[in-house]
């Protein structure tokens, strides 16, 4: 995927995975892009872990939920390491 793809495809992932998390009001368009990238790497990360295969990133559903996935991961992390503090 391009550089336009990972942002449009962050900016999802990120976005769905804070409405799953309760955190979609506190972030902004930025945050939402970076917290999807790092998630769909984390995702990946998990499901070749799980599956022990590598798993390929495209711009197909199966990748958003991975995606998403490893977002939601990412966001439970950083509420653990705040405290679990809610504003």
């Amino acid at each position: 995927m391009g550089l336009i793809s990972w942002i449009i495809f962050g900016a999802l992932a990120g976005w769905v995975a804070s409405m799953i998390t309760g955190n979609d009001r506190r972030q902004g368009c930025l945050f939402n892009i970076v917290i999807g990238v790092i998630g769909a790497f984390l995702g990946g990360i998990v499901v070749e872990f799980l599956t022990g295969r590598g798993f390929h990133f495209g711009f197909n559903i199966t990748s958003l939920i991975v995606a998403v996935i490893g977002a939601v991961i990412l966001l439970a992390i950083a509420g653990v390491a705040r405290g679990g503090r809610r504003r």
